[in-house]
């Protein structure tokens, strides 16, 4: 009475596959892994944000004139 038998643990795992499947199973396994490797990836990042490329001495900054739209074009 104290512990599980391997016949007792035979049962369960036969009866968790039916319940489950084993291809639900394998894809329940598969979405851990990817939400473990995604949560690693998002504490690996940076959370600051990428800083303004700096102004080079002698280089012209890129002129801010809008574009002409395609109804002038067509005039």
């Amino acid at each position: 009475m104290g512990s599980f038998s391997i016949w007792h643990w035979l049962v369960v795992g036969i009866i968790i596959l039916l319940l489950f499947g084993k291809g639900r199973f394998s894809d329940m396994m598969g979405d851990v892994a990817k939400g473990i490797k995604s949560f690693k990836k998002g504490m690996s990042e940076d959370d600051t944000p990428p800083s303004a490329p700096k102004h080079i001495e002698g280089q012209r900054a890129p002129d801010a004139t809008p574009t002409p739209s395609a109804e002038t074009e067509n005039r």
